[in-house]
């Protein structure tokens, strides 16, 4: 083909780009010749201003190839063919299988699945594929980050299995009741839009009425980490007005309103949506509550993890070292974290062990051209140690090996040509803007500094553009950009290579949602414009850069056993995570790689006994949910057992029952609000109600984890190790147990048994309070047990290495 199209434009020369290679055979073995190809574009009503000249984009020329390939028309641009890759023929299918099962046993049934599935697993496509399966005609799309709505448009119309879908939102202004009944369609819309309600009725909005009008076959909650957990929306960027600010822009300004609502949905999502549906997807990269809360249960979770995914990259290369790699594309992360001089940590520390403090380091004044760094001097000696240049620095590199800083190891710079900076608020990003801007700062007026922060970047996607247009092709041009929060999820830029995380974050959602930014594929293709197919990875791995390594690597080992939780041995998730994810540590002299145990090690290094105790003050560890306390009220035993409890009476008779009976009442009151709104005295009693059962059930769930803090102590008094805490409670010291907790052994077994406890938090409380213990011990030059091979967490063994 090179060859004819040189022959034709040479005598002319005519510089010429191929922009489509592709085989003219049909699948009957026949030829799609040139004329075949030009009179269906002419049919479709193309223009063909001269001869052999058709004008239209590259989709339309694919989508008639296909079309001519496939012998049936197409509607728009659906062009694509690709078939599902296994592992998502896996969650479509596991998800199929268990619905049906669900079903089977009662055809009304709604049933919940998810997805705990990473960004780039294909997340849209294969909901389209489920839905497909289940012959759904009506799905509905709901998210927390509208800004995920492109991958969901652009999926539904170019590939060939969904031709005749209609995709519907708020921007078409039609609504799924008024489309024909045997076509799907696919309706996407932000929840907080869909299910806020008018603040002067508490009724729904009356522009979302059709919801109810629809039979929904298939619900998708996208992004569920962000929404479901009742507070992580009001906590996303963790105490900044500013950038709670931001946040209301982002999201909507009803999303208080329904976050409030959200302690409904994960028990019971009939009793909260205004909509009827045959059944609900949830989908989420960190999904780390809802595993380690127990409220999906293993045969309702498909899992496509980082190390999954990285997995099969490896294998496939190992298996089929001649073809392309489906995964090729996907870069792997490794973590580099820098401890910070003394001089500098000293500025800037907080905690019980004066860890590094991201926040206040990088603590700001003023606006716009005025905004400045509280520190701005240490700020300035920072910039200079990421680059190499630190004076101290440069000195003790002469008397050993350099380490590997950012900005001027010439093996990273090259993915420091964009690169994400992530800082702790609008006015840090201003500062730093205006930092890397003086004069004096040369080093840095090579790249362009982009100002992701603040309501003037854009909200949502808008704020997407201005990226794109100042990276362009990202191979002539160098960029930072700074955000506080925005562009942090639901966002691809191929060519962000490196993320410097510049702030304090405290869960592992926020941190590794803002990492995988980095981990978005960058292929090339057709770089010299003659050959279509080929494709360059231009990025095979991408780097995380923290400088507060205590945290950086509790973040990892929450990351790790997160993914994980029914692995008994925490070190072990964390050692399957890091093949994949390597750690190097630079502790202010070498740099160093790091394993599981010591990323432990270092992770609980900012732990000590009073910190080790809040894990067993913890909510997660008791479970409160009306289930569970109708489990407790219908057991005459378990009741007996929990007014044991020291301080339960106080909290009155019958409480368990008054909590079900309000928050029933509640409901009750907010389905009327959705449907007639409320008069003024019946607004006023949903308010009490719900104030009331909220504060009951509250001092039930401290009662019970007042309990919990008991364990610890009763592990300081046991001399037990290499049995279950679980065994040396019931089998070795029931009477000290008893003596320490105020419950027999039989009482605190029966409500573990019915789900009070939740024993895998409790496994990992355990682990982390025999580590740091043994570790202590050690230090004093005491081994605790000699010769044992194992060791008890709750109700697991796990080896003692």
């Amino acid at each position: 083909m090179k060859q004819r199209i040189a022959e034709q434009v040479k005598t002319a020369a005519i510089p010429f780009r191929i922009e489509l290679d592709e085989s003219a055979a049909r699948d009957d073995g026949t030829t799609i010749t040139d004329h075949a190809v030009r009179a269906a574009l002419v049919k479709k009503g193309f223009s063909n201003p001269t001869l052999e000249w058709i004008q239209c984009t590259v989709a339309d020329v694919k989508t008639v190839l296909t079309e001519l390939r496939i012998g049936k028309p197409l509607t728009g641009t659906h062009h694509e063919t690709f078939p599902p890759r296994r592992e998502q023929a896996d969650a479509v299918d596991k998800t199929f299988a268990y619905f049906q099962s669900i079903w089977k046993e009662d055809g009304k049934a709604v049933p919940r699945f998810l997805w705990n599935a990473k960004m780039r697993f294909g997340k849209t496509f294969t909901s389209y594929q489920l839905a497909k399966k289940l012959k759904a005609k009506r799905v509905l799309v709901l998210t927390f980050k509208p800004a995920v709505e492109d991958a969901w448009q652009t999926d539904l119309e170019t590939h060939t299995d969904f031709d005749g879908w209609q995709y519907l939102s708020r921007k078409s202004e039609r609504d799924p009741s008024q489309i024909e009944n045997e076509k799907p369609v696919v309706y996407f819309g932000s929840f907080q839009d869909l299910l806020g309600r008018d603040k002067t009725t508490g009724a729904i909005k009356s522009r979302n009425e059709w919801l109810h009008a629809v039979n929904w076959d298939l619900v998708v909650f996208d992004e569920y980490h962000f929404g479901a957990w009742r507070d992580t929306a009001k906590e996303l960027f963790e105490g900044e007005d500013d950038a709670k600010r931001e946040t209301k822009l982002e999201y909507d300004a009803g999303l208080d309103e329904v976050n409030e609502d959200l302690e409904q949905i994960s028990a019971n999502e009939a009793m909260f949506l205004p909509i009827s549906t045959r059944a609900y997807l949830y989908l989420s990269g960190t999904p780390f509550k809802a595993l380690a809360t127990g409220e999906f249960i293993e045969e309702q979770i498909f899992n496509w993890t980082y190390t999954d995914e990285q997995r099969a990259k490896a294998e496939f290369a190992a298996n089929h070292p001649n073809q392309r790699n489906p995964y090729g594309a996907l870069p792997q992360m490794r973590l580099l974290t820098y401890q910070m001089p003394d001089e500098l940590v000293a500025i800037a520390s907080a905690g019980e062990f004066d860890e590094f403090d991201l926040n206040a380091f990088f603590s700001a004044t003023g606006t716009g051209a005025k905004a400045e760094f509280k520190h701005k001097s240490d700020v300035q000696k920072w910039l200079e140690i990421i680059r190499g240049s630190y004076a101290p620095q440069v000195v003790d590199g002469l008397k050993t090996t350099r380490p590997p800083f950012p900005y001027s190891d010439a093996r990273l710079l090259p993915y420091l040509q964009h690169a994400f900076w992530f800082l702790p608020n609008v006015a840090a990003c201003r500062a730093m803007a205006n930092l890397l801007g003086e004069k004096h700062n040369t080093f840095w007026h090579s790249y362009k500094v982009i100002m992701a922060a603040g309501s003037e970047a854009g909200i949502g996607l808008d704020a997407v553009p201005p990226v794109r247009k100042a990276i362009g092709s990202g191979f002539d041009t160098k960029t930072i950009t700074l955000s506080c929060g925005k562009l942090t999820t639901g966002v691809t830029i191929p060519q962000w290579s490196s993320i410097l995380m510049l702030r304090n974050l405290k869960s592992p959602e926020t941190y590794f949602q803002a990492a995988f930014r980095v981990q978005s594929p960058w292929t090339v293709e057709n770089l010299d414009g003659k050959n279509p197919n080929d494709k360059i990875v231009v990025k095979p791995v991408c780097f995380v850069f923290d400088f507060a390594p205590t945290r950086a690597l509790r973040q990892l080992s929450d990351y790790g056993i997160g993914l994980s939780p029914g692995e008994a041995n925490p070190e072990n998730a964390v050692k399957e995570l890091i093949s994949f994810l390597p750690v190097l540590a630079y502790d202010g002299a070498n740099m160093t790689q790091i394993d599981a145990g010591g990323i432990l090690d270092i992770a609980m290094a900012g732990t000590s006994g009073t910190l080790l105790a809040r894990k067993w003050e913890s909510a997660l560890l008791v479970n409160v949910d009306n289930d569970t306390l109708r489990r407790i009220m219908d057991n005459p035993d378990a009741m007996a057992a929990v007014e044991r409890i020291e301080g339960w009476r106080a909290l009155g008779d019958n409480v368990i029952e008054t909590i079900i009976n309000k928050n029933e009442r509640v409901k009750e009151l907010k389905n009327k609000a959705k449907e007639a709104g409320l008069s003024k005295k019946e607004k006023k009693e949903l308010s009490d109600e719900e104030r009331e059962y909220k504060s009951k059930r509250k001092q039930i769930q401290e009662k019970l984890i007042k309990f919990a803090t008991r364990i610890p102590a009763f592990m300081y008094l046991t001399d037990f190790r290499e049995n279950t805490l679980r065994d040396v409670i019931t089998k070795l010291e029931p009477d000290l147990f008893l003596t320490v907790t105020g419950l027999t052994v039989s009482d605190f077994h029966l409500l573990v048994q019915l789900k009070v406890f939740n024993t895998e938090r409790m496994n990992q409380a355990v682990f982390a309070f025999r580590r740091y213990e043994d570790a202590s011990l050690r230090y004093t030059g005491i081994e605790t047990h000699e010769g044992i091979t194992q060791i008890g967490l709750y109700d697991t063994v796990i080896a003692r290495e």
